[in-house]
């Protein structure tokens, strides 16, 4: 029988967003296959979470490939973005929080492909005077990270409904980013 990677990975994203100290052998019966074909497939957690990042670079750069980032103004586009990002929230939330990802030089060059085209989302925002100049676009790209892992969580925990998901996070988002005018 053939094993469906794929939803081998979003079981195993499903539960580590919930219970990020879940061994293997809880991700195999989440995923519904025995420990042995789970190390089959994955060596260990690092060689699982290493999969389940390139997952969740490939599903960002396709949202925002749909996004459309250079369209409409800059707040359009940021909406947009955050409604294509939103199908991989749950994933996005676990490797957020996956500090292994981000020690020593290993770091997977998707992270750097994707902060640079958020942020040069912002930057467009910027310079259009849409956008607020103090707040560097980084930050902002960390903001939207922080926010869609934050809400993810909520949804999954109950705590907001998951049709407010795009509206709570577009309104903070864009409500302490956009520009205002002196009094």
């Amino acid at each position: 029988m053939a094993v469906d990677r794929d939803h081998v990975l979003r079981s195993a994203a499903a539960l580590l967003t919930r219970k990020s100290t879940a061994t293997m052998d809880e991700v195999a019966k989440a995923a519904g296959i025995s420990r042995a074909t789970l190390h089959r497939q994955f060596a260990g957690r690092d060689a699982l979470v290493r999969a389940l990042e390139a997952l969740g670079i490939e599903e960002c750069e396709a949202a925002l490939d749909a996004a459309r980032l250079d369209e409409g103004t800059a707040q359009e586009a940021v909406r947009r973005l955050v409604k294509e990002l939103e199908k991989a929230a749950g994933l996005l939330a676990f490797l957020y929080t996956e500090n292994q990802l981000f020690e020593g030089d290993g770091q997977h060059e998707g992270w750097a492909r994707l902060d640079a085209r958020m942020s040069a989302l912002f930057r467009r925002g910027q310079a259009s005077g849409e956008f607020r100049i103090d707040l560097t676009p980084p930050w902002l790209t960390e903001a939207l990270y922080g926010l869609m892992a934050s809400a993810s969580w909520a949804v999954t925990e109950g705590r907001i409904a998951a049709n407010d998901f795009h509206h709570m996070i577009v309104e903070l988002l864009l409500g302490g980013a956009l520009r205002r005018e002196e009094p």
